[in-house]
């Protein structure tokens, strides 16, 4: 999928079954859903040389969740562009989850899953510590803007940090406005992906409706530097939260 997945397992024992199936699950989704692979699944049926029920269930399920969150967010998120079919935007988080889930079934208690940034942290560390995950300030490079602390949690951000714009704004068709980054936390790392595109893509309107999603917060930074977050964050530092 265009990125670096990392896993990290803190239970004791030996993992390394487990942490097979992991990859093999993970080249099995970038067979079905890579965008540049000319014979994926879902180019192929972008294509309309397969219809959909010819593909894995996987890509139906996917597409029902895009179509999912395109209603709970105004359609500020798509997984169409331009009349084609694209749910990287989704994708990736659903596989972050269900590659947690393959790691939950086999005992692991306290792992993360890591999707180039965007995590599914399960339990804590292992020794009755939360997961600490640093949030990368999007206008000062090598430094954090924040930490989220947190057992059994989802953080997605985005941002042009990374990979400079790649988010437009559904309705104007230009890159959005109001923010330079925005980190979503949850339950689930699907959802949370999705959800801070989303946000990413809505600019000043993003924190009104973030605080409506049951079981979701979120901390941005706005174009000029100056943060806000919704009322659950959970910064590692109650300091952190009352500067914002």
């Amino acid at each position: 999928m265009g990125t670096v997945f990392s896993v990290h397992v803190h239970d004791p024992g030996d993992w390394s079954a487990a942490l097979s199936r992991v990859v093999a699950f993970l080249h099995r989704v970038d067979r079905i859903f890579s965008t540049y692979q000319p014979r994926s699944q879902l180019s192929r049926l972008a294509r309309r040389e397969i219809r959909l029920h010819e593909c894995a269930p996987a890509v139906a399920e996917v597409l029902a969740l895009g179509t999912e969150v395109t209603r709970r967010s105004g359609g500020y998120f798509s997984a169409r562009y331009d009349g084609g079919l694209d749910p990287t935007g989704l994708v990736k988080g659903w596989a972050i989850e269900r590659a947690s889930a393959l790691l939950t079934a086999a005992g692991a208690r306290s792992h993360g899953v890591n999707g180039g940034g965007d995590m599914q942290l399960v339990g804590g560390l292992g020794d009755g510590r939360p997961w600490r995950v640093g949030i990368a300030h999007p206008l000062r490079p090598r430094q954090m803007a924040t930490v989220v602390s947190a057992y059994d949690v989802a953080v997605a951000t985005s941002g042009s940090t990374e990979r400079g714009c790649h988010v437009l704004n559904p309705r104007t068709g230009r890159p959005p406005q109001g923010l330079a980054s925005v980190t979503v936390t949850g339950p689930s790392i699907t959802f949370a992906d999705a959800y801070a595109t989303a946000a990413y893509a809505m600019g000043p309107a993003a924190q009104e409706w973030v605080s409506g999603l049951a079981g979701f917060e979120a901390f941005a930074v706005t174009d000029d530097g100056s943060c806000w977050s919704t009322a659950g964050f959970p910064f590692a530092d109650a300091a952190l939260s009352a500067a914002v």
